[in-house]
C-alpha cells in the first residue's frame, strides 16, 4: 500500500518514471499508437519482430515504452517483458471480430501473472474510425 501511495504522489507532485508494456494480437495497432505518441505522426509500418522501445513524456512523467510484436509465435515471449512494469496498454483491433475471442483470452493470461498484478491497466479499443462492415451478432 506504501509503494502504491508513493508512486500516485510523485506522479502528481514530482518528476517520475514508468515504464508501460503494450501488448496485444499481431496487427492491432501498437506501433502505429506508439510512433503517434512519440513523434506525433502516424507512420506506414511493418510487423514488429521483436519490440520497439521509445521514451514519452507527457507533463511531469516519462514513459518508456515497450511496444512488442503480437504474432502467434511471439506471445509466450510477452512474460519476459513484465517484470518491473508499471502499466499495460494492451490494444484491441476493433473491427477483428474473428479474433476478439483470442484477443480476450491472451489479456486474461497476462492480467493474472504474478508480475502484472499491481500495474496501471489501459484496453486501448483501436480502429474504431475506420470504416466497418456490416456486423450481425
Amino acid at each position: 500500500m506504501g509503494q502504491a501511495f508513493r508512486k500516485l504522489f510523485d506522479t502528481f507532485f514530482g518528476n517520475t518514471e514508468m515504464r508501460v508494456v503494450m501488448l496485444g494480437l499481431d496487427a492491432a495497432g501498437k506501433t502505429t499508437i506508439l510512433y503517434k505518441l512519440h513523434i506525433g505522426e502516424v507512420l506506414s509500418t511493418v510487423p514488429t519482430i521483436g519490440f520497439n522501445v521509445e521514451k514519452v513524456q507527457y507533463k511531469n512523467v516519462m514513459f518508456t515504452v515497450w511496444d512488442v510484436g503480437g504474432q502467434e509465435k511471439l506471445r509466450p515471449l510477452w512474460r519476459h517483458y513484465f517484470n518491473n512494469t508499471d502499466g499495460l496498454i494492451y490494444v484491441v483491433d476493433s473491427l477483428d471480430r474473428e479474433r476478439i475471442g483470442r484477443a480476450k483470452e491472451e489479456f486474461q493470461a497476462i492480467i493474472s501473472d504474478p508480475f502484472m498484478l499491481n500495474s496501471v491497466i489501459l484496453v486501448f479499443a483501436n480502429k474504431q474510425d475506420m470504416v466497418c462492415h456490416s456486423i450481425s451478432f
